[in-house]
């Protein structure tokens, strides 16, 4: 396989003009995600436009998905278009901010790999700076005001951050109004921390119901319950792979 393109068993992602490639947290969001008969969808900071993609196929939603970065826009235009639901993908080149503040349409999902390295040592390439720092794009306060604006009144907020921010980000909306009905806690191995957080969030509060989804199986490679995670959209993966990505 090409590092510039990722094979699917539904659909082709192109990322040579991409900074930030196809990676295990979009892959794991987009297979976490499940479908309650949205009619619309907002992917923020679409990137390749794998997550919009990943979500057309198992919904029949409209969706939109928006990226800042021109290059990130021209690479999931090109993505969408070559995919089997272009025609309920639209992809708009613009930031968050801007989109919010422009749009009072609401939608039924709103999903999101956001930004999230808030203190970590910054890669040295600018596009990855972009794409990986919330200092640079995309603070959580502004994440959270949007798609308060933005979310249906009964819809859903979905993402997946690393532990740390997660926890961050969990207590930031609950204080701007939206609460985490379900958390997925992902660790690359039984005896290992959760390396990330995948959230829901809604407007209701309530009691959260925690899971919790272990990748590797020690030096096995990909766990049963991985490979079952995700196997509407990998292609031939294995019980012997090993994953780095996390």
């Amino acid at each position: 396989m090409s590092e510039n393109a990722f094979h699917f068993k539904q659909f082709v992602i192109l990322q040579d003009k991409c900074a930030m490639k196809v990676g295990t947290d979009a892959v794991l969001l987009g297979s976490w995600i499940q479908s309650d008969h949205e009619k619309t969808l907002l992917d923020i900071g679409t990137g390749t436009g794998v997550i919009a993609i990943m979500m057309a196929q198992k919904s029949s939603a409209e969706i939109v998905a928006i990226d800042l970065d021109e290059n990130a826009y021209q690479q999931a235009t090109e993505n969408v278009k070559s995919s089997p639901w272009s025609s309920r993908i639209k992809v708009l080149h613009a930031s968050f901010q801007q989109f919010y503040a422009a749009n009072s349409d609401t939608f039924d999902l709103i999903v999101s790999n956001p930004p999230y390295f808030i203190d970590a040592s910054k890669p040295l390439a600018e596009a990855r700076i972009k794409a990986r720092h919330t200092n640079n794009n995309l603070t959580f306060d502004e994440l959270i005001a949007g798609v308060c604006k933005l979310l249906s009144p009964d819809g859903r907020f979905c993402l997946i951050l690393p532990h740390k921010e997660g926890l961050i980000f969990k207590d930031k909306a609950i204080a701007m109004g939206l609460y985490c009905q379900e958390m997925m806690k992902v660790k690359t191995k039984v005896d290992k921390v959760e390396k990330r957080l995948m959230m829901q969030f809604s407007f209701k509060p309530g009691p959260m119901i925690e899971k919790e989804l272990i990748v590797q199986e020690n030096d096995l490679g990909y766990s049963l319950d991985y490979i079952e995670f995700t196997k509407d959209y990998y292609l031939g993966l294995k019980r012997n792979h090993l994953n780095k990505a996390l």
